[in-house]
């Protein structure tokens, strides 16, 4: 008698300081195949990426108490999490500012329902 394997779905840190948003990142992203961990403040998203190591990292720009910036620098120093691939999620125009930090991609918003899916697919691929 075979028995259902389980697949590993990849871990994905969202954190976003607005909670609706959060929770329709998270929605998206579980519809697409992936287990979703939250952060609702920079803070709360750098010790969740040391702590739990997601296989991605979206991170909004804003976020409340340490910034995406600020917790992508933290995380590219961290031997531990230095290549943790990350995500910034932004409404500015900055670019070069993500990828200065560290940034392994970005995305402006607003932004389609599949394409954040899909980045996040990219950045798991090219691991």
């Amino acid at each position: 008698m075979e028995t259902a394997q389980s697949i590993e779905r990849p871990r994905v840190l969202v954190a976003d300081g607005d909670g609706e948003e959060l929770a329709r990142t998270a929605q998206r992203l579980d519809r697409a195949g992936y287990d979703v961990l939250l952060a609702h403040d920079g803070e709360e998203a750098l010790a969740r990426a040391r702590d739990e190591r997601p296989d991605v990292c979206v991170l909004d720009a804003m976020t409340p108490k340490l910034t995406g910036y600020d917790v992508t620098r933290q995380l590219r120093a961290d031997p531990r999490t230095s290549g943790m691939p990350v995500l910034l999620v932004t409404a500015l125009p900055l670019e070069a500012t993500a990828f200065d930090l560290g940034a392994d991609a970005y995305i402006r918003k607003p932004f389609s329902p599949q394409e954040l899916p899909g980045r996040v697919g990219e950045l798991l691929a090219s691991r």
